[in-house]
């Protein structure tokens, strides 16, 4: 596992699955923020449920998010997109919604940030979240990451035009 100051990140469970697909898949309106694909009806119990225990890639790195103080599951974290070419990877992180609100994500970007950067030889992370998307902004700005900058109107969440914020971080301005 790898700890962080209140959160660690490890495996996927397969009783992780159903906990993970109900609180932050079947939200079809948080979903939807979350992820660029459409939403869609999918059994938890299904391979294609994102939630899924899947075996390792080379592109993907997918965690449960856990409290130290008693293992209990908070969320999903994922680093996706890993280019081993470019060195660089996408960082995104999902909170059940009993521990939103805590401060948690900011620990969570930081041990990702360490797996990337520390473990995996990652040059560049990015974040790519809405422009009204607080939490997630604040968490990456508190990890370090930089405004990069908006992309507007890129993304269709619930009937309307969206948009993003492109934030990046680099292997020496994590290691100051």
């Amino acid at each position: 596992m790898l700890r962080g100051h209140t959160v660690g990140l490890r495996a996927r469970h397969p009783s992780d699955v159903p906990v993970l697909h109900d609180e932050l898949y079947d939200d079809v309106a948080a979903r939807s923020r979350a992820d660029s694909r459409p939403w869609r009806p999918i059994s938890p119990g299904s391979a294609a449920s994102p939630f899924a225990v899947a075996d390792p890639t080379d592109t993907l790195a997918v965690f449960s998010v856990v409290t130290l103080e008693d293992g209990g599951l908070v969320g999903d974290a994922v680093l996706w997109g890993l280019d081993q070419h470019s060195r660089s990877a996408h960082l995104g992180v999902s909170l059940r919604p009993a521990f939103r609100g805590r401060g948690l994500s900011t620990d969570v970007v930081r041990v990702l940030c360490r797996y990337g950067f520390g473990v995996r030889g990652l040059q560049r992370l990015q974040v790519e979240t809405l422009a009204d998307n607080g939490a997630m902004l604040r968490a990456a700005e508190r990890a370090g990451f930089v405004r990069e900058g908006t992309l507007r109107r890129a993304a269709w969440v619930d009937g309307a035009f969206l948009d993003e914020v492109v934030l990046g971080l680099l292997a020496d301005e994590w290691r100051r």
